[in-house]
């Protein structure tokens, strides 16, 4: 059952990434601009339900959290994020800095994956060693030269999005394969 839903997780979302990389490749500052607008407003919405959470809380217990402060933080992150959303879009080479950063780690765990592949002699496990390339070829173009043309960046990291999902649902299939075939 729990390997079902890990199944029915890793597939949702390589299909997410895939959705994501097609918008991106269709209008990449309009879709962040809206993508930090909405989350924006949806952290700055969780951030009053903390803390109003807070004061309807006994004050011997709403002492000993930190709703009120993390509810703030929250409406104070989410508004900027929902009102500033076209200052953070010029702030682009940094966020994709730490997107290369987040790809580093998510090779390291498809090397990780690769190698459990390997040792338990399930499925092609040089799939998601593939992925892995992938995300340090992409890792390595971020690290390189962060401040290349926005557009070649969008594109680059929506393609990225789009081959890496493909590969990750293949790698999904084979090994959901293997199961049922050991």
């Amino acid at each position: 059952m729990k390997t079902r839903k890990e199944t029915l997780n890793n597939l949702v979302m390589s299909l997410c990434e895939i959705v994501i990389g097609v918008l991106l490749l269709i209008n990449p500052i309009g879709y962040t601009t809206g993508i930090l607008v909405v989350l924006g407003v949806v952290l700055a919405l969780a951030g009053l339900v903390s803390a109003v959470a807070y004061f309807r809380q006994p004050p011997e217990e709403a002492v000993l959290g930190h709703q009120l402060s993390i509810g703030l933080i929250e409406i104070t992150v989410g508004l900027f994020c929902a009102l500033r959303a076209k200052w953070l879009i010029a702030t682009v080479p940094v966020l994709i800095l730490l997107y290369g950063v987040v790809l580093l780690v998510t090779g390291f765990v498809k090397i990780q994956w690769a190698i459990d592949l390997f040792r338990l002699k399930r499925g092609p496990w040089f799939v998601p060693l593939i992925s892995a390339a992938l995300a340090f070829l992409a890792a390595a173009i971020i690290f390189m030269n962060p401040l290349t043309t926005t557009a070649f960046l969008w594109t680059y990291t929506a393609i990225t999005l789009i081959v890496e999902a493909v590969v990750d649902i293949i790698s999904v299939i084979f090994r959901g394969r293997k199961r049922r075939e050991g």
